[in-house]
């Protein structure tokens, strides 16, 4: 249960309006959906996919968060409001990223085996960014509201826009000619 010890202290590290463990525990969609995600992997990775998906569909009708039973998800992660995330069967989010509301890591259609995104540890993907295909995004990363990204970000980068570009890597600006 140390994930969930994470995934409390990630809750209160991002969230100002947090002010209980019993609170966070009671009313965080984000918390409940990682929760009950950590069952329906279970049960996906025993074969149980119909078990699993239906645990993960209840919890996607009551959170508003959908997170495919086969995504493999890391510790501290944070979601924050939560409402309209989805997160693809291949997908892998890394350790302590936080994903606001309205975040897609979903595929394109075209891909086959590996087709949803790695976030890798660190990385914050803000509202309504659409992650699409088996791209990564580098540990520390941040991808801005409303992008959409096609193609990898490195580590400890800044993207935007529709296609997302990197605006900033390492802490300096990037210029696009």
């Amino acid at each position: 249960m140390g994930w969930m010890k994470e995934a409390i202290a990630a809750t209160k590290r991002n969230d100002p309006a947090a002010r209980t463990t019993l609170e966070i525990v009671l009313t965080y969609p984000g918390f409940h959906a990682l929760f009950w995600h950590r069952l329906s992997h279970f049960l996906y990775r025993k074969h149980l996919y119909l078990l699993a998906r239906i645990n993960s569909q209840f919890w996607r009708f009551i959170t508003g968060i959908e997170i495919h039973p086969g995504a493999k998800i890391g510790r501290g992660v944070f979601i924050d409001h939560g409402m309209g995330v989805v997160i693809g069967e291949t997908a892998e989010v890394g350790d302590y990223v936080t994903l606001f509301h309205g975040v897609t890591l979903g595929g394109t259609g075209k891909d086959t085996g590996k087709r949803h995104p790695t976030v890798k540890k660190g990385a914050l993907i803000a509202a309504h960014a659409q992650i699409l295909g088996p791209v990564v995004i580098g540990e520390n990363s941040k991808i801005g509201a409303s992008s959409v990204v096609l193609q990898d970000i490195p580590d400890n980068a800044t993207a935007v826009g529709a296609p997302a570009k990197v605006v900033r890597l390492n802490g300096k600006k990037v210029t696009h000619d």
